[in-house]
């Protein structure tokens, strides 16, 4: 599935094509993804202007004139694929299945001298499309709940530890909660934990000392988050399955990874042990249990 870092290389590379264009029109080659279309769905956005194009979480809102907004969640698979052009015609030899090409987006620049086609293309069709209303957006009843980005400031020991107090849980499955903090998922949670030197079996409890002064070890794990987000951000995001640019190109991320699909592998930090996995919550984990504690 598509992380953070992957939403927001998409997020960055379709703001200059999306950007200030017309949304001429868009074809639903099937009725539904993993959800129906909404309803009126071609005809509300068709002729509408795209005013932004940002990222929530692991959504892609893309910001529409007259307070209206398309919701778009790439689920296992799903991915975005550009063709430049003065004419409609897709450019399917990018995509790996071009029968998994769900949905055509037809933009077009104010003077027409410039169109783009924006595949969606989604072979397990776990991703999904909605349109709200702008003005409602902090309303939406999948971000209602959602927990503060790992980049934002709120994001720091003292939230942790606050929310650490009231949970009985692992490390791991905690970091995967999107109520407790958006947008991470099993690989980077694999990479942070173990840069921090912490274990995924952890009860989170543990962090905290007892008389209720943060733990440093928080401050650190924090730290490793956003270093692994932002590294694997600048790599272009892991490309393992389906993930890919815009272009078609793959991201490189994966092959700087520590510990994640690493299993029966030496630790890399020569600690003379091997990469584990285990399977927390029906997700796989793999660290190290030596370094790891």
């Amino acid at each position: 599935m598509p992380e953070l870092p992957e939403i927001e290389i998409i997020k960055s590379n379709l703001i200059p094509v999306m950007k200030n264009m017309i949304l001429n029109d868009i074809c639903l080659h099937r009725k539904n993804l993993r959800f129906n279309f909404p309803d009126n769905f071609r005809s509300s956005i068709k002729g509408k202007k795209i005013i932004k194009v940002y990222r929530r979480a692991k959504y892609l809102i893309i910001e529409l004139e007259e307070d209206l907004a398309i919701i778009s969640h790439l689920g296992m698979s799903g991915s975005f694929i550009i063709n430049n052009t003065t004419t409609y015609t897709s450019n399917t030899q990018k995509t790996k299945n071009p029968r998994h090409n769900h949905v055509t987006i037809y933009l077009e620049n104010d003077t027409k001298t410039q169109k783009y086609c924006v595949i969606y293309n989604d072979p397990r069709r776990f991703g999904f499309m909605d349109l709200i209303q702008t003005s409602l957006i902090e309303k939406y009843h999948r971000f209602i709940k959602l927990g503060p980005e790992p980049t934002d400031s709120t994001f720091n020991t003292t939230y942790l530890t606050n929310q650490f107090y009231k949970k009985n849980r692992n490390l791991k499955n905690a970091l995967l909660d999107q109520k407790l903090v958006s947008g991470l998922g099993n690989i980077y949670v694999c990479e942070a934990l173990w840069r921090a030197k912490l274990s995924p079996i952890r009860n989170v409890r543990s962090l905290l000392q007892e008389n209720e002064m943060t733990n440093v070890k928080l401050a650190k794990l924090i730290e490793e988050i956003r270093n692994v987000l932002m590294e694997a951000i600048n790599a272009g995001g892991s490309s393992l399955r389906d993930y890919v640019h815009l272009d078609g190109s793959m991201g490189c991320f994966q092959n700087s990874f520590a510990v994640y699909g690493k299993e029966g592998e030496a630790c890399p930090s020569n600690c003379g042990q091997l990469i584990h996995k285990i399977t927390q919550a029906g997700r796989s984990t793999f660290y190290c249990p030596h370094c790891q504690k």
